[in-house]
């Protein structure tokens, strides 16, 4: 293996394939999205997520009502308490979905070579003759020779749960079809994505308002992830959005990339966007099965570069029924991590599949084994280069305390910080060891209260491979005397202490603020 080989170290040692993976209080560096739903809603449940990694939750409001969510919101703040884990609150949008409507909810059946209209009169049954769908413009979109995808939770491609279909042709709103596998659709809704084509539907649609503004303003949501993200447009617009919307103006908006249409502005939204999700469900159908691979590492690169989190969905399919993930699967994780993903997101496996606690701890595990053998040199090397010279003043400070980490060979990185931004910056260089940011609160009024920040910046940080937070008490200011400063960092080591993560004689690099001056230290613990 050349030392120029894309991201692994050289060489592996067979021996350490047979050695026993340790427990770490850290499990793994790379975070896990879960979404939670049907499966995953109890309190006993959603503490064995925490406990067995996942550190955002999604709420996928594609289905499900806003009080369905609710109780599972509590149900997971009860969870957190009790497990005394973070967790961050992600709320994903239906957006662009055009969506197959079977009120009857009975199993449909279809034969290839057969024929199926779908069509806009959602007053229709579904059947194996018509499906009816949410969406009036379909008939304008399709010509001749088209192809539509229609399935539960959508697609893997091979499986006998979503068909595919050939559009023969148009007539008024209609548009016939050709049946080209034959297959049966279980359930009250089914996705419908049309390959390749612009569908006139807005991003942020009344019905993603509504959510947002009601159940996303009474929980503070972190995270908004834009399904069907197109063009930077679209976040400026729901940026806008948020804004008005009080506590929301702090929510982080994620874009989905779900379709050619968005891989087309991939640069713009990048720049626009907090952080990517990079919806390979959906994309898979729309780009050539050969040309998948090649967008995911594009994308995880330049997210990596712009040291913007990058999220990766469908890793694990065959989980959602089973209890351990295919070969090509498990490798998949592996490779998420070494191309340089931030987090997994897990769609139905954790929402409607039977074993949610297995799904995050075997995941967490091979993201464990895949950082172990991540070429931090080359990754270093190559994120200096890209940023070039000068270096910005944090940008330089954050590459530097990576820098004397690695060299120390220390245990962890403690970054102070107060909008978050210093840690990020640190986690952008991938650190081979977990960066504890602690967020100091800032005090802010709004001329009737006094409020503190820092809840936010905090749980953002839960998405970010590498970094875990942890909230100062107020009383310590960011860029305080020394004094204070040493209290707080007494604190921080007493927690990395308690976790684990740092041991008697370990070194353990610090980044903090000291007046306009901003310091890394190396310090060595006696004891």
């Amino acid at each position: 293996m050349h030392s120029n080989h894309l991201l692994l170290e050289e060489p592996i040692r067979m021996a350490s394939i047979l050695e026993p993976s340790k427990p770490n209080f850290f499990p793994a560096m790379t975070k896990i999205v879960g979404t939670l739903g049907p499966k995953s809603r109890s309190v006993e449940i959603i503490s064995g997520c925490l406990n067995a990694g996942m550190s955002v939750a999604r709420f996928d409001f594609s289905w499900g009502d806003s009080a369905f969510h609710q109780e599972t919101l509590d149900n997971l703040r009860t969870a957190i308490k009790s497990t005394k884990k973070l967790c961050a609150v992600m709320l994903d949008t239906v957006g662009a979905e055009m969506q197959v409507v079977n009120k009857s909810e009975k199993a449909i059946s279809l034969q290839q070579d057969g024929n199926v209209i779908l069509t806009p009169d959602k007053g229709q049954e579904a059947s194996s003759e018509v499906l009816p769908i949410n969406f009036d413009g379909l008939a304008k979109a399709m010509k001749k020779g088209d192809t539509i995808f229609v399935g539960q939770y959508l697609f893997t491609g091979s499986e006998t749960t979503s068909v595919w279909l050939e559009v023969d042709k148009v007539d008024g709103v209609d548009v016939h079809c050709t049946i080209k596998n034959s297959a049966t659709l279980a359930g009250a809704l089914f996705t419908l994505h049309a390959s390749q084509i612009h569908i006139d539907l807005p991003t942020l649609t009344e019905k993603d308002k509504v959510n947002i503004s009601t159940w996303g303003v009474a929980n503070k949501i972190d995270f908004l992830s834009l399904s069907y993200t197109r063009h930077a447009q679209d976040v400026r617009e729901a940026r806008e959005f948020l804004s008005k919307l009080g506590d929301l103006s702090q929510t982080q908006i994620f874009a989905k990339i779900e379709n050619v249409e968005g891989l087309t502005h991939f640069d713009e939204i990048l720049q626009e966007a907090d952080g990517i999700i990079l919806s390979r469900g959906n994309l898979g159908i729309d780009l050539p099965p050969e040309k998948v691979f090649l967008f995911q590492k594009a994308a995880l690169y330049k997210c990596n570069m712009a040291g913007k989190p990058a999220v990766l969905t469908r890793v694990v399919d065959s989980m959602t029924d089973n209890l351990r993930p295919t070969r090509a699967e498990a490798t998949d994780v592996a490779n998420a991590v070494l191309d340089g993903s931030d987090a997994i997101l897990l769609g139905a496996e954790t929402l409607r599949g039977l074993y949610p606690v297995e799904t995050i701890s075997i995941v967490g595990k091979i993201c464990a084994e895949a950082e172990k053998v991540f070429n931090q040199d080359l990754y270093f090397k190559k994120t200096v280069k890209y940023v070039g010279e000068p270096m910005t003043h944090l940008e330089s400070i954050a590459s530097s305390a990576v820098r004397a980490a690695i060299k120390v060979k220390a245990s962890v990185i403690i970054c102070f910080t107060s909008s978050g931004r210093a840690a990020r910056l640190i986690a952008k260089y991938r650190p081979t060891m977990p960066v504890l940011s602690v967020v100091i609160p800032r005090l802010k009024t709004n001329q009737l209260r006094w409020s503190f920040s820092g809840a936010f910046e905090a749980r953002q940080s839960l998405i970010v491979r590498g970094l875990f937070p942890m909230l100062a008490d107020p009383r310590h200011p960011a860029e305080s005397t020394s004094a204070t400063n040493e209290s707080v960092l007494k604190v921080a080591l007493d927690h990395g202490k308690a976790s684990g993560v740092i041991k008697s004689h370990d070194r353990v690099v610090v980044c903090q603020k000291v007046g306009d001056a901003s310091v890394v230290k190396i310090i060595e613990l006696e004891d």
